[in-house]
């Protein structure tokens, strides 16, 4: 782990790849056991019978959501505390349009643990991409590239082979009216502890597309994979567990028009922000 905790940052101490280790008291190894056996089957059967088949079939919408919860079920994945900023509880029926994420929008998403990608497909149906440093172009990816992507090596250059399959954000919009777009700015996984710099896809978006922050932690924390190629770690610690609690957070949209005029803004304010796009 020595390569990995040479990351950590000088000033907070954090170590964005280092991975997080669950405690596992020895009187409940029996149990855990248990529940792995008893489950990984169960999520095997479940993956290949939706990635394999009725992925391929019309399904529907819903027929898609029941599939993915029931996948994210399995593990004990029951338990999501969701809270929207600006909206109270109860509330957010006024507010569905504008403070989801919907179609013509762009999910800019936390990437800890490839079960981001079950979750939000499970809840928005959005078309998923891969983002590179220092590129505003994007390449899409179907539901399981985009799984296995959180446990690939980070790629700071778009793979040669992959080059003519780039595109913008704005392209995809338009390509895909009813549906979002999810971008994972970090460009790769990380353990939730900290924030990586982003990469600049996100402004290939057009000025005026809102553009939602979203972020999800889990516990118990063991579930991310900052590590490339941690397969056997994560599969142990989803399956084995009795359970576990995510939590989502949406801000408030925001723009490349509205991020324009906070200096202007800021400006009338005494304050010397500045935006660059």
């Amino acid at each position: 782990m020595e390569k990995y905790s040479q990351f950590r940052d000088r000033a907070s101490g954090i170590a964005p790849f280092l991975p997080i280790v669950g405690q596992t008291p020895t009187i409940s190894v029996l149990f855990h056991t248990f529940l792995f056996v008893v489950r990984f089957p169960l999520l095997i059967s479940a993956c290949l019978f939706y990635f394999c088949i009725l992925q391929w079939l019309p399904i529907g919408s819903l027929g898609t959501k029941v599939s993915l919860w029931t996948i994210l079920g399995i593990p004990g994945i029951w338990w999501v505390d969701l809270q929207i900023e600006g909206v109270k509880k109860g509330s957010l029926a006024k507010h569905l349009q504008t403070r989801l994420p919907g179609p013509g929008t762009v999910i800019a998403s936390s990437f800890t643990s490839p079960i981001d990608v079950v979750y939000l497909a499970a809840i928005f149906n959005p078309v998923f991409t891969t983002s590179y440093p220092g590129t505003r172009k994007v390449k899409q990816v179907s539901l399981l590239q985009a799984i296995i992507h959180a446990f690939d090596s980070p790629e700071p250059t778009p793979p040669h082979s992959s080059k003519a399959d780039l595109t913008d954000i704005s392209t995809l919009i338009k390509r895909n009216p009813d549906r979002c777009i999810v971008v994972f700015p970090e460009c790769t996984t990380t353990n939730g502890k900290g924030i990586l710099e982003l990469s600049p896809s996100l402004c290939s978006a057009s000025p005026s597309t809102k553009i939602f922050p979203i972020n999800l932690r889990y516990e118990p924390a063991d579930v991310t994979t900052p590590i490339p190629g941690s397969y056997a770690r994560f599969v142990w610690n989803l399956l084995s567990k009795p359970s576990h609690f995510i939590r989502v957070r949406i801000a408030e949209s925001v723009s490349q028009e509205s991020a324009a005029n906070t200096p202007a803004q800021n400006k009338q304010d005494g304050s010397d922000a500045t935006f660059e796009p």
